[in-house]
């Protein structure tokens, strides 16, 4: 199980990105976390990964203290990061130089065909589209079989169309073992389609503002009177998590909606 035990984030020039962050996620649980600018979601991935350290609180993982990037946490950035002097192949396989070789090869394999792309085994990454890169940084991450992969907005870059095609692969890659997922995203349907439970942040310092339970079968219709009711909770979760404290003319505080942009 992953734990994250009260964190906080406080970087040295005074920013206060996250304040007391406290979360359970289960072995194959998929949790997607949305919010507004500024709430801490790249940095709560950031110390989840042990790429960054919190100020207070810890991660913890089966029991182990995360303190630096750890071989059982992967992550897939909004960028493919490709290495251009290995081909689609060697790129998937990076991450698996201490298995036997034809082991690598097995998994390599069944990896880009889970993905659609196994007659571009031998290409190189400036052959490949936008979303055809994506999907060989997701091959490349799942195929060491991680028990937790963390996605930060890896499909914000991609049209409407790719988007969807990448979110259906993911699932049949997750599928095979069922990793932990935690995924950062600003696309509220993209979280619905995905998650087991979306995770609303509030900004300013980064806290957890609710969390709701997506419990639809998959794969999930988006036109369904189901989905839509979800994606109104979302909404509504959100434009209350902007909620600001405003001081009319004659002294009297109140709430404000809406008072930013999550998008």
């Amino acid at each position: 199980m992953l734990v994250l035990d009260r964190v906080g984030k406080t970087y040295p020039n005074g920013v206060h990105a996250l304040d007391g962050i406290s979360l359970a996620v289960a072995l194959g649980e998929i949790v997607v976390v949305i919010g507004g600018s500024g709430c801490g979601k790249s940095t709560m991935l950031r110390a989840i990964s042990g790429l960054d350290t919190p100020t207070q609180g810890k991660v913890v993982l089966d029991g182990t203290v995360i303190t630096a990037p750890h071989e059982q946490i992967g992550m897939v950035f909004q960028e493919p990061r490709l290495l251009p002097w290995l081909c689609v192949a060697d790129n998937v396989a990076f991450g698996l130089g201490y298995y036997p070789a034809e082991e690598r090869t097995e998994r390599v394999a069944s990896a880009l065909d889970r993905v659609g792309l196994s007659e571009k085994a031998r290409m190189w990454p400036r052959e490949l589209s936008g979303g055809q890169a994506q999907r060989v940084a997701i091959a490349r991450a799942l195929v060491p079989r991680p028990e937790v992969l963390l996605l930060d907005e890896p499909f914000s870059a991609l049209d409407a169309f790719t988007r969807a095609d990448l979110q259906d692969h993911l699932l049949d890659l997750w599928a095979d073992a069922k990793p932990t997922l935690v995924m950062v995203t600003h696309d509220v349907e993209e979280a619905i389609v995905l998650a087991d439970r979306i995770v609303v942040m509030r900004p300013h310092p980064g806290r957890i503002y609710e969390e709701i339970g997506c419990d639809l079968p998959r794969p999930r219709d988006r036109q369904s009177a189901a989905f839509d009711f979800v994606k109104r909770r979302v909404l509504a979760a959100l434009d209350r998590s902007l909620e600001r404290t405003v001081v009319t003319d004659d002294g009297e505080t109140k709430a404000a909606a809406g008072g930013g942009m999550w998008w």
